[in-house]
């Protein structure tokens, strides 16, 4: 299936019983490519690139799980289908990972707005997330979510440019509370390259 078309189908869903046989092998072999998508940005967030496969591994975990069974279906596929990059993307759940409820509280307190500070730096060109639009991410009193889903859309020539090993490649969030870029490493570019059609 063409990557710009690509989504989770009732098709793709196993029963609960057929997963839980293979959830152990699945989880496994997904590991060292959701390694390569894994970048930590700064003390306390990271960014964690999705794929088909990082999707329809959720989905059956939460089948799994809540054991919801068929009515729970459309609603797993209604949420994480929108997460899964589709040709001219990259997609990111962005998690602020801190343990100390407090402390957690009190930084999320000061990064109102982050959702529209997170970027990806491809040479010169910087390309700004943009949020998944299923929730607002920051409340009225300024407290933003610890997670988020931003969507990154790039040009062919950026495209181009991601894929050329010369090209420096950066992910940063340029929130005042939170200045931060990483680079990614060459095997991680590589992988995210196969995100584009």
């Amino acid at each position: 299936m063409p990557a710009a078309q690509r989504q989770i189908t009732r098709a793709d869903i196993l029963p609960d019983a057929d997963f839980a046989k293979v959830r152990k092998e699945r989880r496994a072999s997904l590991l060292p490519v959701k390694r390569l998508r894994r970048v930590e940005l700064g003390p306390v967030c990271t960014f964690y690139f999705e794929t088909f496969e990082t999707m329809l591994f959720q989905v059956q975990e939460m089948l799994l799980v809540e054991k919801g069974g068929e009515a729970q279906i459309a609603d797993e596929l209604s949420a994480y289908n929108p997460l899964i990059p589709q040709g001219d993307e990259l997609v990111a759940t962005v998690m602020f990972e801190i343990e100390d409820e407090r402390r957690r509280a009190a930084l999320l307190a000061r990064l109102g707005g982050a959702e529209d500070s997170f970027f990806i730096q491809i040479g010169a060109d910087k390309v700004m997330g943009v949020p998944e639009g299923d929730i607002e991410r920051t409340r009225e009193d300024g407290k933003t979510s610890s997670v988020h889903f931003l969507h990154f859309s790039l040009t062919e020539a950026q495209k181009a440019k991601f894929r050329d090993p010369t090209t420096a490649i950066l992910v940063g969030c340029d929130h005042e509370h939170y200045a931060h870029m990483a680079a990614l490493s060459p095997a991680a570019r590589a992988e995210l390259s196969k995100d584009f059609a």
